[in-house]
């Protein structure tokens, strides 16, 4: 029951129109448009890339994508090669200077994203705008980026990224599978985004947390986290092989959020292995993020139609937080999850948390951190201007 895609409700916290990018044009046009525009590569030290990439720009795991700061934008294009790229599409949320993140298809090509307005009268003054954009699938997620076609006379510029930063680690409750922008809908990007915090996420639907094959992944995120490539590699042509992830390429997190179990419980792990594989893993966090505040949450379980709500590991959560106390490690934190999700929350054919399920988990985990002494901030660090 953890592996399988859903039905799709209607989303009441992120506005999306589902988009398919233009198509890509013919050689004479890609090559007329090419000589009217400015094309940014990949490899600009101003695109501020976030997720997971290998080093031929192909995005892995929920979520992964960059940030744009731009002067004088008016339109906008993503070149995608084809070899790599999900097919026949993969989806991406795009946001505008903060506005509601809009759903894309976009495939190998040109996928225009902003087009071409018409001339700006004399005297106008160019407007600096901030583009997001993000893969949105659990799944059938990799794009081969290859640049970014701007119009002429726009400017990148450097996007100076938040003071707060969010590494989200998971299993399908945390990578947002079946809700309308699924990882864009999930809690923890909802977190972020209420907070102004840049975010990573890290879930692997059907995975456990121990290193063992559930629900068709031969790895458990005790191994994938520390990974470049998600489970897809499995099938994928180019990646049937894990690269190890170089964690130097992330922008620092700030806080540290796991929630993961349900997979371990469902393949019988034993509660006190379950325990030991946690704390183990922990111990590996701390060798890359050692002081950085960890929050642990507990399930939330699994509702069902008669209003009973099923828990598992049952105190498990705190022998790992009081594990990681007795070796002195004070910056670890609980986050009791009980009662959070209702039947009314969850599709009922898998029982995961729909967009109003996710709202409610974010709302929730918002009030934690904002009684522990977290504070969203006013404004995000780079804005755009009129």
């Amino acid at each position: 029951m953890m592996y399988f895609r859903t039905g799709i409700l209607k989303a009441t916290y992120l506005i999306s129109i589902l988009s398919v990018a233009v198509a890509a044009p013919t050689p004479e046009e890609l090559a007329s448009s090419s000589a009217a525009q400015k094309v940014i590569k990949p490899n600009n030290d101003k695109i501020f890339y976030h997720g997971r990439w290998d080093e031929f720009r192909g995005t892995w795991w929920p979520g992964s994508g960059f940030k744009l700061h731009v002067s004088g934008l008016t339109s906008l294009s993503l070149s995608i090669g084809t070899e790599h790229t999900t097919q026949p599409y993969a989806p991406v949320s795009v946001s505008i200077d903060y506005g509601p993140f809009k759903s894309y298809n976009i495939s190998g090509g040109l996928n225009v994203i902003l087009p071409e307005s018409s001339p700006q009268p004399q005297g106008w003054k160019k407007k600096r705008s901030v583009v997001r954009i993000a893969t949105e699938g659990w799944q059938n997620n990799r794009i081969e980026f290859k640049g970014i076609n701007l119009n002429k006379d726009a400017e990148l510029l450097t996007y100076n990224p938040s003071k707060l930063s969010f590494q989200f680690i998971g299993d399908s409750l945390t990578a947002g599978m079946g809700n309308t922008q699924e990882i864009v809908s999930s809690w923890g990007f909802r977190l972020g985004e209420t907070f102004k915090a840049e975010h990573n996420v890290q879930a692997q639907p059907g995975a456990c947390l121990s290193d063992i094959p559930c629900w068709g992944n031969a790895h458990g995120m005790s191994y994938l986290f520390f990974k470049t490539e998600d489970m897809g590699y499995i099938w994928s042509s180019d990646h049937n092989y894990t690269t190890p992830w170089n964690f130097k390429r992330d922008y620092p997190p700030t806080h540290v959020f796991i929630h993961i179990g349900a997979n371990d419980n469902t393949y019988e792990v034993p509660g006190d292995t379950f325990v030991q594989r946690y704390l183990d893993f922990i111990a590996r966090i701390r060798k890359i993020y050692p002081k950085q505040p960890l929050f642990l949450l507990t399930p939330w379980g699994w509702p069902v139609a008669d209003g009973n709500i099923y828990y598992y590991y049952d105190g498990k959560y705190q022998e790992v937080v009081d594990g990681r106390k007795a070796v002195g490690d004070k910056n670890v934190y609980l986050v009791n999850a009980t009662g959070w999700v209702t039947y009314a929350d969850v599709f009922p054919d898998n029982i995961h948390p729909n967009d109003i399920g996710h709202q409610h988990v974010a709302e929730n985990v918002t009030d934690y951190l904002i009684n522990w002494g977290l504070k969203p901030k006013a404004n995000w660090a780079t804005l755009p201007s009129a």
